[in-house]
């Protein structure tokens, strides 16, 4: 395998890691040129050696942002540096498991939000007042102006507003997680998308510097031929 010394570090490297200064990003050639101030645009340096300048101006772009770095931030450098997908365990992770209380708060808020509910209800309400009224010649259990049927009414009020609270809490909670894991995944998807326009200059490059030494290794040839050529018919005339 061909190798490459760095001029940065000066270790041997494996061919295919070589990056030319000059397809390097400003940006990113300023943190090299920052440490090492003999760098320039004709050297070389490796990709895994890059990649630690990169971490370093992600890191002074976000600070830049946003003032500091936010744990967000931190979480979104360092997927990008394990190279990790960051939506991957998002309905997983971040949002406690639901206790049993937690998951009746949510069957009781989905219920009491459905006309199933709504229906259920009225129907129940109109079987108690024609018993009461009309079976029981209103002298029954219940009689007009129902006065238990009313207390029964606020204690179903009264007990489903915390139950459906509850569950709202719990929504939020799971709103801001998506929201968390959505402003990382775009952040996720900016800086790879920066890292792709880079790693297609530096292929565009690449191949610019290999087709100008194939037509530097043609010229040669080339003119090698020119001048046995010329030779050739020198020793012609002579004759």
């Amino acid at each position: 395998m061909d190798n490459f010394t760095s001029d940065i570090s000066g270790q041997q490297f494996p061919l295919e890691q070589r990056i030319l200064g000059a397809s390097i990003r400003q940006p990113i050639f300023k943190l090299i040129r920052k440490e090492y101030p003999n760098f320039g645009k004709d050297k070389y340096i490796s990709a895994t050696e890059l990649t630690r300048f990169k971490e370093a101006y992600i890191t002074e772009f976000l600070k830049d942002e946003s003032g500091q770095l936010s744990q967000l931030d931190q979480q979104v450098i360092q997927s990008f540096k394990d190279n990790k997908v960051i939506s991957a365990n998002m309905d997983n992770d971040g949002v406690a498991a639901a206790s049993v209380g937690e998951r009746v708060a949510d069957k009781v808020a989905e219920f009491g939000g459905s006309w199933t509910f709504i229906i259920s209800f009225v129907v129940f309400l109109l079987i108690w007042i024609a018993v009461n009224m009309y079976w029981l010649n209103n002298k029954g259990f219940d009689p007009y102006p129902f006065i238990l049927l009313n207390l029964i009414l606020s204690c179903v009020a009264a007990l489903q507003a915390p139950v459906i609270m509850m569950s709202q809490n719990r929504q939020e909670a799971k709103d801001r997680e998506r929201a968390r894991n959505d402003y990382m995944v775009n952040l996720k998807a900016e800086l790879e998308i920066r890292e792709l326009h880079e790693k297609i200059d530096h292929l565009i490059i690449r191949k610019e510097q290999e087709l100008v030494d194939v037509q530097r290794d043609q010229v040669e040839k080339l003119g090698f031929l020119l001048q046995k050529m010329e030779k050739i018919e020198e020793a012609f005339k002579n004759k």
